[in-house]
């Protein structure tokens, strides 16, 4: 059966009841046999011990022959519905009109439900139409004095109720696997989405990485060497070379704080002149965030005031990125106060950011929506080796970053 959506939903065990394969399928084999058995074993078990009915036949092999003709046939019903069908319906009319002890209708409910809940709708349809007619003619040759009005209603009712339970359990199994896989899609296509904005912007930095500062580090490599080998027989030289060593580092690092300061700008054009923003522009930023609605509770230790002379450019400006995006999340989704502390040593800055909740809605965490705050701050502090832990933390959400520069990051990096 293909649904509305075109996503046609896999059977229970057998796919498309099209052959058994699988170990899932192995197992759907072994239940259906084992179903059949048991229904011929009642069969059997009605004719060697119930009493001859008034007007009925005692059994014969003949009758055991039929019983296992209106049983059997449920261990191929999924590969083979509609043959399993027949099969069963002359089975059972034959076996009436052999007036044989026993009833033959558990064996026809029980294949009814089987064909509508692991077959389409069609084979359910036919099987229940089947299962109707041989019923009714298996009662229809009955003497009265077996079968009442009772038995009738009984059994004509069981048999349709039999179609729609099987039709039921089979629908809503193919809804639950159309949502399963639509589920699916829709995770796979986040985690691409994900992938494709990692690969972009990793793309995008060595680009401006290369257009930035690959003719200053040129000129430094070439002009350090000719400083190394003259600055022994031509200081005059050597200082030159070391003077535009210095011009070209200087212009490099302005270069490169410029370029940290708009890998996530936008497309804006003041964004390219504005000063790049680092931890002594964290106060600033609480204050826009108080006049906003949240409540900050910032703590800056080791370098509260001369924090750029300290930290490098570039760990100065990812350290203050990483408080940016999350008080930006807790001013979106959690509450106040939040708590803000910043460490500085010799080695390392470390950020911790929480806030108290209530967390976002639906239970989702920041950085799983659309955007890609979370992706974006492993990014900025996988560039410096550093460590990244973020996730619900009593009750609210806690953002924790380690930014190591100088030996502990194994070299002073931009």
């Amino acid at each position: 059966m293909t649904t509305a959506t075109g996503v046609r939903p896999q059977a229970d065990d057998a796919a498309g009841v099209a052959g058994y394969r699988g170990p899932m399928v192995s197992r759907a084999v072994r239940t259906d046999v084992a179903v059949a058995v048991a229904l011929l074993a009642l069969s059997w078990s009605e004719l060697a011990l119930r009493p001859a009915d008034p007007g009925g036949r005692p059994a014969t092999a003949v009758a055991y022959l039929f019983a296992a003709g209106f049983t059997l046939p449920f261990a191929v019903h999924r590969r083979h519905p509609l043959a399993a069908v027949a099969v069963t319906s002359v089975a059972v009319v034959a076996y009436s009109i052999g007036h044989y002890n026993g009833y033959p209708g558990w064996p026809v409910f029980a294949l009814v439900v089987g064909v509508a809940l692991h077959c389409g709708r069609r084979e359910g349809l036919v099987a229940f139409v089947a299962g109707l007619a041989s019923m009714t003619a298996a009662l229809s040759l009955q003497p009265p004095s077996v079968v009442g009005t009772g038995t009738w209603i009984s059994t004509l009712l069981v048999v349709t109720v039999a179609w729609l339970g099987g039709e039921n359990l089979r629908a809503g199994r193919d809804r639950n696997a159309v949502l399963a896989e639509r589920a699916r899609r829709l995770e796979d296509e986040r985690e691409e989405r994900d992938r494709r904005a990692v690969a972009a912007e990793r793309l995008r930095i060595a680009r401006e990485l290369h257009d930035v500062v690959a003719h200053s580090m040129s000129v430094i490599a070439v002009q350090a060497g000719v400083a190394h080998h003259v600055l022994d027989t031509r200081p005059e030289l050597g200082r030159q070379a070391l003077a535009t060593v210095e011009t070209s580092a200087r212009a490099a690092l302005v270069e490169m704080r410029r370029l940290l300061g708009v890998l996530r700008q936008g497309d804006e054009p003041e964004a390219i002149l504005a000063p790049t923003p680092g931890l002594a522009d964290v106060p600033e930023l609480v204050r826009h965030l108080a006049e906003a609605g949240l409540e900050v509770d910032l703590t800056v230790t080791g370098a509260p005031d001369g924090a750029p002379d300290v930290v490098p450019p570039g760990v100065d400006l990812t350290a203050y990125r990483i408080v940016q995006e999350a008080l930006t999340n807790a001013l979106r989704h959690g509450g106040s106060p939040a708590r803000v502390r910043i460490e500085c040593s010799a080695s390392e800055v470390v950020v911790d950011v929480r806030d108290p909740g209530p967390g976002l809605k639906d239970g989702a965490a920041p950085g799983t929506g659309t955007g890609h705050g979370l992706v974006g701050m492993r990014e900025r502090v996988a560039v410096f080796g550093g460590r990244l832990r973020a996730g619900p933390d009593a009750g609210g959400f806690r953002v924790t970053a380690t930014l190591p520069f100088g030996t502990a990051a194994g070299g002073d990096r931009p």
